[in-house]
């Protein structure tokens, strides 16, 4: 649709930046007492703009104007986001507390499941149309977004059955029940964690997919099977994250999934520094396996600890409170994002290693940076820093990350078939530092007749 990289940055940062609107569910459930009502009129209204959207391209026969695109993806997230707080601490009644990480991991494993078929599905779909039918294929995205209101309308219905435990917001002031949570030290250090955590992911992320279709030249061929490759990593992941994070804490998930998030980040800059199609591919694969599996971790772990540290009687103050200012910074990350990205888009940084001798001139890079890899490592430096405040915020019953790790390599041995992505994440600082020393040791070995030969 020709969005420039601003308005690619803006379309990233709706989802957040309108949590800053959950303010309104509040006023909605005191006025109301009623989660279910507000989650469920909320959602249908945010369902009609996706049907709006579907119908643009007959209203605009040429190519719609993408203003008109995110005025309606506008309201989508707004009323979506509305209808968050009252959905959570409507949960958090409905589901037991010692079940949070089970239950929530295996819901977002169903869906991640879904996501997966109807990726390749759809995909396989318009890559048909495309092919053989290619003046219908806006009439099929058309179609599937039209299909996508309609099915979540009737998603709404089926919430709309779930049962709502009695629950009571007193008739306090707004602004004193939102200082509530702020006044609590160790959810204050939970805020201040997820927000830098939240700026540093979105200042880089929302440009991956960009910068693999501007920079790298690759094709819906290539990116939606990594996509799918993340997703599949991330199902794979997400179930053993809910089970350990139930049974030790959500911040020791955090600890081991965090750090492998960064390292995801810093290998993006040297993603593209050669033009071999399989070394960029090979690097992305492992990329995508790796951030599926440390998002699965750290995204619900967040969630849970939200919902941990909240108190059952203001769950839906505190969590609204978290939400509307975490949402300030993610919003925030992907614009500034889009304006650095303008900024490097005429600047560069080679870093190239050269080998001269008589037969052999050779030069080899070593690390080439330029727009979206400056992003990249920006966003690095950023979530180093966030990793930082962690160990700041306090959970109870919290265990040792070193001990969790041990539990866990000790389980998986006995399940490596089935959790053999989260072994390779728990085992691959071992596993370098033994390459390392067996290395060494064969090239003593190897020294040795040499020196016998001398002697």
């Amino acid at each position: 649709m020709g969005a420039n990289n601003f308005q690619i940055g803006l379309l990233a940062s709706l989802p957040t930046f309108t949590n800053i609107f959950q303010l309104t569910s509040v006023w909605l459930i005191r006025r109301y007492n009623n989660r279910r009502a507000v989650s469920v009129i909320c959602l249908v209204l945010a369902r009609i703009p996706l049907v709006l959207i579907g119908i643009l391209p007959f209203i605009f026969p040429g190519d719609a104007p993408v203003n008109l695109l995110l005025l309606f993806l506008f309201f989508f997230y707004l009323f979506g986001s509305i209808a968050g707080p009252s959905w959570n601490a409507w949960m958090k009644d409905l589901v037991p507390g010692e079940m949070l990480g089970v239950y929530f991991s295996k819901r977002g494993r169903y869906a991640q499941i879904l996501n997966v078929v109807m990726s390749i599905v759809l995909a396989l779909i318009v890559d048909y149309i495309r092919k053989n039918f290619p003046d219908f294929e806006i009439t099929a995205y058309s179609i599937m977004f039209m299909l996508a209101g309609v099915i979540g309308l009737a998603g709404a219905w089926l919430l709309s059955t779930v049962p709502e435990p009695m629950s009571f917001l007193g008739k306090e002031n707004i602004l004193r029940m939102f200082q509530r949570p702020l006044k609590d030290l160790n959810f204050r250090r939970l805020l201040v964690f997820n927000s830098a955590w939240l700026f540093a992911v979105n200042m880089a992320t929302p440009f991956f997919t960009v910068f693999m279709l501007k920079t790298l030249g690759l094709t819906l061929m290539y990116i939606v099977p990594l996509t799918i490759l993340s997703q599949l990593s991330s199902i794979v992941t997400i179930g053993y994250w809910g089970v350990f994070a139930d049974r030790y804490s959500n911040k020791t998930i955090i600890a081991i999934c965090a750090p492998l998030y960064l390292c995801c980040v810093v290998a993006w800059c040297f993603v593209g520094i050669y033009s071999n199609l399989v070394s960029n591919l090979a690097l992305l694969a492992v990329i995508h396996i790796a951030s599926g599996a440390s998002n699965a971790g750290t995204n619900l772990a967040l969630t849970n600890i939200g919902l941990k540290l909240a108190p059952a009687k203001e769950a839906i103050i505190y969590l609204s409170v978290k939400n509307i200012i975490t949402s300030v910074f993610s919003s925030l990350a992907p614009l500034i994002g889009g304006y650095l990205a303008d900024y490097y888009t005429l600047r560069q940084l080679r870093v190239i290693a050269e080998w001269t001798g008589p037969q052999l001139q050779k030069s080899f890079r070593l690390l080439l940076l330029h727009e979206w890899n400056f992003l990249f490592l920006i966003g690095a430096v950023l979530t180093v820093i966030a990793i930082q405040l962690l160990p700041r915020v306090r959970e109870a019953g919290e265990v040792n990350k070193s001990i969790v790790k041990r539990i866990m390599r000790t389980s998986l041995r006995s399940n490596l078939r089935d959790f053999f992505v989260i072994d390779i994440i728990l085992n691959w600082q071992s596993a370098l530092t033994d390459m390392l020393k067996r290395k060494r040791i064969s090239e003593d070995r190897l020294s040795e007749p040499d020196r016998y030969r001398g002697q």
